[in-house]
């Protein structure tokens, strides 16, 4: 078949604007970086010690709603401290916090220890408590008199689960640590784990070895979750089985009521993503009900350093360009370049709004910017 020149001219003009209707669709399906102070969104996963003013600020500029979480952490505030705060940030700033309660484990052998924890928690949850932590501390460092590892399967926390069971108040669990934690300081992935690791040896587990196993800590998870098929869990951190994405799905498959975050884990989606973009693209696509967005970023008592609000918002632009756009990225945590994900609008809207507001209902009431 031939075409005259016109008939050339006008195959050309049509395929350039084939080309540009593509751009334009792909365009509106994927939020831009100039998308990102627009859309609203929320952080599920950081700890806020304190007025935190300068956060909140770059917060609200930058569409955030945040969760708040206590934790039972010797390097944090007392926990009576830890919820006072979280109170009057909750009322401070209606509709932009939420936070989370923990249990303390002093004590753990006494007799009244259960009824104590419960009693405080109930406290919480009439202060606005819309979740409860537990922390890494049951597995890797509480032993019993025995000097065994309380495990989170341990029957003495039974009554603690069986509570929010009943009460369909979501526990966000932190069990075990990256598997980088069990590597040697040149097996591991992430420049980060390397650092938080050598200045953190009491929980550097390649170094004790007594200690229960990574894959012991997490065997001990999933039981007390087949304990409690009702119960509704936020497991962070991508539920310590960050370095392959396929394992979180196994993990999301077993267990229906279970959610992941990505708290402070977005660097091994990247680095996976350098090595198979679309298997971690596909795996956010097909679990997009179910994760949640959160950066595992610390404010202390102080809150007088200004650069640690240009800090999270470099952090929150730079975790929306690796989701939302298709750029050429680096990171300062492993070599390879890796590409951004591109994800449809649809999902990042979940993933960094809608999950969380479903699994904590009533947490952030709708409110002007």
């Amino acid at each position: 078949m031939r075409f005259g020149t016109v008939g050339v001219l006008t195959l050309l003009l049509c395929g350039l604007q084939s080309e540009g209707a593509i751009a334009a669709a792909t365009a509106h399906e994927h939020y831009t970086l100039e998308d990102f102070q627009r859309v609203d969104k929320i952080d599920a996963h950081l700890h806020l010690n304190g007025p935190a003013a300068q956060l909140m600020t770059q917060a609200v500029r930058d569409g955030f709603r945040v969760l708040t979480i206590n934790v039972d952490y010797p390097d944090f505030p007392p926990l009576d401290e830890q919820q006072r705060v979280a109170v009057a940030l909750h009322k401070k700033y209606p509709g932009r916090v939420a936070f989370a309660a923990t249990f303390s484990v002093a004590d753990f052998q006494s007799p009244a220890w259960t009824a104590t924890q419960l009693r405080h928690l109930d406290e919480a949850f009439a202060q606005g408590a819309v979740g409860v932590k537990v922390w890494k501390n049951i597995g890797l460092v509480l032993r019993d008199p025995n000097g065994h590892y309380v495990m989170p399967d341990d029957p003495r926390l039974k009554p603690i689960f069986d509570h929010l069971e009943r009460a369909h108040i979501v526990l966000l669990g932190h069990q075990a640590e990256p598997l980088n934690c069990w590597l040697p300081p040149d097996k591991m992935t992430i420049r980060s784990d390397r650092e938080y690791f050598s200045q953190h040896p009491q929980y550097y587990m390649y170094r004790h070895p007594e200690v229960p196993s990574h894959e012991a800590q997490l065997e001990a998870r999933d039981r007390m979750l087949k304990q409690h098929p009702a119960l509704r869990f936020d497991s962070v951190h991508l539920a310590s089985l960050e370095w392959d994405v396929d394992k979180i799905a196994d993990f999301l498959d077993h267990f229906p009521k279970a959610n992941v975050d990505v708290a402070a884990r977005m660097s091994h989606l990247e680095y996976q993503a350098a090595h198979d973009r679309e298997r971690v693209r596909q795996f956010l696509i097909r679990y997009q009900d179910r994760i949640l967005y959160g950066t595992d970023i610390e404010v202390g008592p102080d809150d007088v350093d200004p650069k640690v609000a240009a800090d999270t918002h470099h952090t929150w632009l730079e975790d929306w360009q690796f989701l939302n756009t298709s750029d050429l990225m680096h990171s300062s945590e492993f070599d390879p370049a890796f590409q951004g994900l591109a994800l449809p609008k649809a999902v990042v809207d979940k993933i960094y709004s809608g999950n969380a507001r479903n699994l904590f209902p009533g947490a952030w009431p709708q409110t002007r910017k």
